[in-house]
């Protein structure tokens, strides 16, 4: 660990937990985004926002030329309660950092003051926050905002905490590493009525829990079970009283694969079944698409930089690079496309992400900046 990044642990912690007391979710980070800004500034940095709304960028330039390194860091917080009994929990109803955003975000700034005193002897960082990476929207919002025509990269990188690796260790590998997601939601429309009389109605609600159990057996009957795909539905609304049959009812779920193949086989029978169900059940069934992200591929090359710096850090034996891709997803993987580069995944414990009792664990604060401040070092040939 850098010793004055460890020296400057206290700070860092109260940042953190000023950010989770204060969360803010997808393109609303205007908090956030001038508290980055702010910080960023003080330490010399130069500032660029409005990439993508709540976005901004900073730039570190080095003596000479050389590569450029992106940063990755989300600002977001999460549509849902906190449960944690904290005195620094969320003082705003229904949104929550159960996802570790706001430390990603005060890891990137503690590495940003070291890089900001110790720029690398050739090249530049850029160092990226990314608004509303949990809706899978912001990555490609900065994109289109012209994030890389104005700060193109040699390669990108991000770093994000899970509870699934122990504390004290990371793991990162090359290709394959998240999966890509397609959000589905369907909407059903048919003829409401009274409970006595469901013969002269057409019962979205009926249709609705058909479609949940025909679209759950997709994965299982119409892919390749050498495939790994996953179909889940997260959402179903319909009804008002228990007499009532409705007029509509609605769905929504993910598609979550590694080969776009074996997505479009899951959206083919997924129409299907909505097809189907609406000729049998006289009801409208309307299934649309939306904040689709392919799967996150990490270029071999950076896999193995960003491995070797995690074990400047933790040591050789505490870095995994064998993992099994996980099912989540992350829009970074848009910028991979771009770029090549690297995710990596930096062990925590306590509660899964998106658990109303998750934390982020502060001490992994100074941890996960000296990894990326050593991941920039060696690709920039600096000394920090």
């Amino acid at each position: 660990m850098l010793q004055d990044i460890a020296d400057f642990a206290p700070t860092l912690e109260a940042w953190r937990r000023d950010l989770h007391a204060h969360p803010e979710i997808a393109f609303q980070e205007f908090r956030t985004s001038d508290f980055v800004a702010k910080t960023l500034a003080s330490f010399g940095i130069e500032v660029h926002r409005g990439l993508g709304g709540t976005g901004l960028v900073g730039v570190i330039k080095g003596a000479a030329e050389g590569p450029t390194i992106g940063l990755r860091a989300d600002m977001d917080a999460l549509p849902m309660e906190e449960d944690t009994g904290l005195d620094y929990r969320s003082t705003t109803k229904n949104q929550f950092h159960g996802c570790g955003h706001d430390g990603h975000t005060v890891m990137l700034l503690a590495a940003a003051r070291h890089l900001a005193a110790n720029p690398p002897k050739r090249g530049k960082v850029h160092l990226i926050f990314q608004p509303a990476e949990e809706i899978g929207q912001g990555a490609q919002k900065m994109i289109e905002d012209g994030l890389f025509e104005r700060f193109p990269c040699s390669e990108v990188y991000a770093l994000h905490t899970i509870p699934l690796y122990e504390e004290g260790t990371a793991a990162v590998r090359p290709g394959p590493t998240l999966s890509g997601t397609t959000v589905f939601e369907i909407t059903i429309k048919g003829k409401g009525g009274h409970g006595a009389a469901p013969h002269t109605t057409n019962d979205p609600l009926q249709v609705a829990a058909r479609l949940a159990i025909e679209i759950s057996s997709i994965v299982g009957r119409h892919v390749d079970p050498m495939q790994p795909a996953v179909i889940s539905l997260g959402k179903l609304v319909a009804g008002t009283a228990s007499n009532i049959i409705p007029d509509s009812a609605e769905l929504s779920g993910t598609i979550r694969t590694y080969n776009p193949e074996t997505e479009a086989r899951i959206i083919d029978k997924l129409d299907a079944a909505c097809r189907g169900l609406a000729l049998m059940s006289g009801c409208t069934i309307t299934c649309t698409k939306k904040a689709s992200c392919p799967p996150c591929l990490n270029d071999p090359r950076a896999a193995a930089a960003a491995a070797a710096a995690a074990a400047q850090v933790l040591g050789d034996a505490n870095v995994q690079t064998d993992l099994t891709p996980l099912p989540f997803s992350d829009d970074f993987a848009l910028m991979l496309r771009q770029w090549p580069g690297a995710y990596i995944f930096l062990g925590q414990p306590g509660a899964m992400c998106h658990h109303p009792t998750f934390d982020f664990d502060d001490r992994l604060l100074p941890v996960g900046a000296s990894i990326l401040c050593r991941l920039v070092e060696r690709q920039t040939g600096a000394n920090a």
